[in-house]
């Protein structure tokens, strides 16, 4: 973008009316930019949801609710084992696994008994109700209610048998990875949990 704006300015030699001219330039260039780069001024973010367990459930559904509720625009795009979050059924159903986590209070040969994963999971649960922190339930209908689109992949629909009428009302089916890659190019926020 070239302009008479771009041009030296000699103030000796410059009239006032010149260089009104090239403020009013300047102002008109800038106004330009800005229009070409203004988006309404609505952030918005993607995120990629491929974990179903409990602990993994409400990273996503967290940042997606206080994301919509700054008014941004938001996509939940949910693939593989992150279907289970918006299953009906599932969701209310989710584990946390004890081993290989860190986190977990236990050594690893102890999370590895058969019944550790029923116990990691009642732990968190009861922390949860005590906390009263959202359930995954309560987390889903907020975003939804909030505007929030939460996509459940359809390969992996496909992919895992199941059945669209399974998932809570009012997500959106029928949507694959050019869906969610096409979101993501335009977002301002792109995450993978």
């Amino acid at each position: 973008m070239s302009s008479d704006a771009d041009a030296p300015v000699d103030a000796g030699a410059a009239s006032v009316e010149d260089l009104r001219a090239q403020v009013q330039a300047l102002q008109e260039e800038v106004s330009d930019l800005r229009e070409a780069t203004d988006d309404d001024g609505q952030k918005s973010m993607t995120i990629i949801a491929t974990k179903g367990t409990l602990d993994m459930a409400y990273p996503p559904l967290i940042l997606a609710s206080t994301a919509a509720a700054f008014g941004w625009d938001v996509v939940v795009f949910h693939t593989f084992w992150g279907l289970d979050i918006l299953h009906e059924k599932k969701s209310k159903n989710l584990k946390l696994s004890a081993v290989g986590n860190p986190s977990m209070p236990m050594p690893n040969a102890v999370a590895a008994l058969p019944f550790m994963d029923s116990v990691a999971t009642s732990m968190m649960e009861k922390k949860i109700q005590e906390n009263g922190t959202a359930t995954v339930e309560e987390l889903i209908e907020t975003s939804l209610d909030m505007g929030v689109d939460l996509q459940a992949c359809q390969m992996t629909i496909e992919l895992m048998g199941y059945d669209e009428a399974e998932f809570y009302d009012g997500v959106t089916t029928g949507v694959g990875a050019a869906t969610a890659l096409q979101h993501m190019a335009d977002a301002d926020v792109q995450l993978m949990i």
